[in-house]
């Protein structure tokens, strides 16, 4: 099962978020059970492209990604690269409401299956 992922940032922090993506929440995702699949950002002519990030998880289950989601946010880790992250931006890196999820399985005809 998949979890499609949209991400909104607070004006001129997508690069900021990369950043705790590249450096801290691929990884621990990677040690709460999650698999990486893609992480995107909008090319440059599309609208939201200053400010949206898209990735692809992939879970047993949506029991387990929420057991995952569940250890991930009580990482002390997470809590830490979260808070640094956010004092480094000068406040939050997503706006309110700034995090869509949508669960989503693969057809019998795609080759992610």
């Amino acid at each position: 099962m998949f979890e499609l992922r949209i991400y909104t940032t607070t004006p001129g922090n997508l690069e900021a978020l990369n950043a705790r993506f590249r450096d801290h929440t691929v990884a621990l995702f990677k040690k709460h059970g999650m698999t990486n699949i893609a992480y995107w950002n909008l090319m440059p002519d599309q609208e939201g492209a200053e400010n949206t990030l898209v990735y692809l998880l992939a879970h047993s289950s949506r029991h387990a990604a929420k057991d995952s989601f569940s250890a991930f946010g009580a990482d002390p880790e997470w809590k830490s690269a979260l808070k640094d992250s956010e004092a480094k931006a000068g406040g939050p890196l997503t706006v309110k409401g700034g995090v869509k999820s949508l669960f989503i399985k693969a057809t019998d005809y795609s080759p992610i299956r």
